[in-house]
């Protein structure tokens, strides 16, 4: 079993969550950790913003974050257009 302890006063009361990436190749997408504003459950795809945003998202502009959860994807769907 792993654990993990915050050292970083800003975290305190933020879910913290590790995200791996979809890519649309064969090769797996990066693994991370990243803030999570909305409540995400374990297997759900996440909508995930970077840098500022992220950090404007938890409402702590000076968090030590990089990515934040802002959203839900309840499904996708991918069309072909046709030319």
């Amino acid at each position: 079993m792993s654990r993990a302890t915050k050292k970083e006063e800003k975290l305190n009361g933020h879910k913290l969550m590790i995200v791996r990436e979809e890519t649309t190749t064969t090769r797996k997408g990066a693994t991370f950790v990243t803030a999570d504003s909305v409540g995400a459950g374990i297997g759900e795809m996440v909508l995930v913003v970077s840098g500022s945003t992220a950090r404007r998202a938890i409402g702590e502009d000076d968090a030590p974050i990089d990515s934040a959860i802002v959203g839900i994807i309840d499904s996708m769907e991918i069309s072909k257009e046709k030319n």
